[in-house]
């Protein structure tokens, strides 16, 4: 069952139900169609998730991408030679959209890079029905998934990050604007958030943003996010900083975590 083939209802036809509850769009990409077909039943079962789309194939999920609006993706890893890369490419091509990545035994560093990459939830294929809906749920309504023992690789990374030595600090520049910017990306607001919060356009924030991200090295609002609060910037006016490094923080671990999952969207 090539999805190229399937034909789905309109998002239009699923974006309520008859009640007007309002259906999370899901568009399912995985290379066994059985696992598909299963998944198409489980999801049948519930009044609020819609299969949009299918895919077989790294092609046919872009393909979905482009002809199907999602609020979740479920994509399983095997589909890319580069899984980390298609994650980041999935997300640039569907930045509305919320990716939940299907692995098999995934390692420590393959989990880390996922979550980097702005995965927003991380599952195993083993994981039974009922896991899987509610996984959905939580990921659909912005939250994070991750299992207990990706919580704690993620977790014991910052605290390796934290406590690293490092040598004295030299000062970055940022201007009032650039810091009431980053102080609106800390408190996990959106660019369109933010244009109205500084009076301003959302592509004058973006532009900001890129600078920003220049001047402290940082590549994504997540390590922005983790850098403001190693070094409690967030909600500050002063526009003197401390070069972009590994700095140890009294902020707990997971208190960093929870800070900094909400911000990987723009």
């Amino acid at each position: 069952m090539a999805s190229s083939s399937v034909q789905l209802q309109s998002d239009s036809e699923n974006a309520q139900n008859g009640q007007g509850k309002a259906f999370t769009r899901l568009i399912v990409a995985d290379s066994q169609t059985i696992f598909r077909v299963g998944l198409r039943k489980i999801f049948a079962l519930e009044d609020d998730i819609r299969v949009v789309g299918q895919a077989e194939s790294y092609g046919q999920a872009i393909s979905a991408l482009a002809k199907f609006s999602a609020d979740v993706i479920l994509f399983e890893t095997a589909l890319a030679a580069e899984p980390a890369e298609a994650v980041s490419e999935l997300l640039r091509r569907a930045p509305n959209s919320k990716l939940i990545v299907l692995t098999a035994g995934a390692s420590q560093d393959e989990i880390l890079e996922l979550f980097r990459r702005g995965a927003h939830g991380i599952i195993d294929r083993s994981i039974p029905p009922e896991t899987l809906v509610a996984c959905i749920h939580k990921v659909a309504k912005g939250d994070i998934w991750l299992d207990e023992q990706a919580v704690n690789w993620v977790l014991h990374a910052f605290r390796t990050q934290a406590t690293r030595p490092i040598a004295p600090a030299a000062k970055v520049h940022l201007t009032q604007k650039e810091m009431m910017i980053v102080a609106c990306v800390a408190q996990g607001m959106k660019n369109k958030e933010i244009a109205v919060r500084v009076n301003t356009t959302e592509q004058v924030v973006k532009n900001y943003l890129r600078k920003v991200y220049d001047k402290l090295g940082v590549s994504d609002r997540l390590e922005l996010a983790l850098y403001c609060l190693n070094h409690r910037i967030a909600d500050t006016g002063v526009p003197e900083v401390p070069e972009r490094r590994p700095v140890a923080s009294e902020a707990s671990p997971a208190a960093l975590l929870t800070g900094a999952m909400n911000l990987k969207t723009s």
